[in-house]
């Protein structure tokens, strides 16, 4: 009786560790997300809804543990920094209008958008000056996604939309 109850209660312990070790290992969406922009690394070009250009560069930055878009759109050039801070998903953007705004991520369930949604900003002279508010990243395969960005000024919001596809 006793060699069975010794052994059920490791049993018990045993699944008890694989199964805090597995969530320990478990990556967050947040990660899971990070990871989907380390795939795209490499250049990525587009067209807007009025036939501007664009033209992306991911690369993969700092021990793998960040991602750097180097983006240009029609003659403006910008960066944007995609990173986990606890579970959250980040995206800092820097701005040739000298601000730089830091956007948290919301993932939709099936993790096919992610939609980074204004936080705060750094060099920003008023919560009314120009800047970006929002970028929506909706991604169809591995070759092809689309971006919707949100510039926002004095209570208005404009977009700017690209349809992307890596460049081969």
């Amino acid at each position: 009786m006793r060699r069975q109850l010794r052994s059920a209660i490791g049993r018990v312990v045993a699944s008890v560790l694989l199964v805090g070790m597995s969530s320990a290992w478990a990556q967050s969406d947040a990660q899971k997300t990070l990871d989907r922009f380390k795939s795209m690394a490499g250049t990525w070009t587009g067209t807007g809804v009025k036939g501007e250009t664009a033209e992306v560069t991911y690369k993969v930055m700092a021990g793998r543990t960040s991602v750097m878009a180097d983006i240009k759109m029609g003659d403006e050039s910008m960066t944007s920094l995609f990173y986990v801070d606890g579970q959250k998903l980040m995206m800092t953007h820097f701005c040739p209008s000298n601000n730089q705004p830091r956007m948290q991520a919301v993932i939709s369930p099936d993790a096919k958008t992610v939609t980074f949604d204004f936080l705060d900003a750094t060099n920003l002279a008023s919560p009314q000056a120009g800047h970006m508010h929002k970028a929506v990243y909706v991604f169809t395969n591995a070759d092809h996604y689309s971006e919707d960005w949100t510039w926002k000024h004095e209570g208005q919001d404009a977009h700017m939309q690209f349809e992307m596809q890596r460049k081969k």
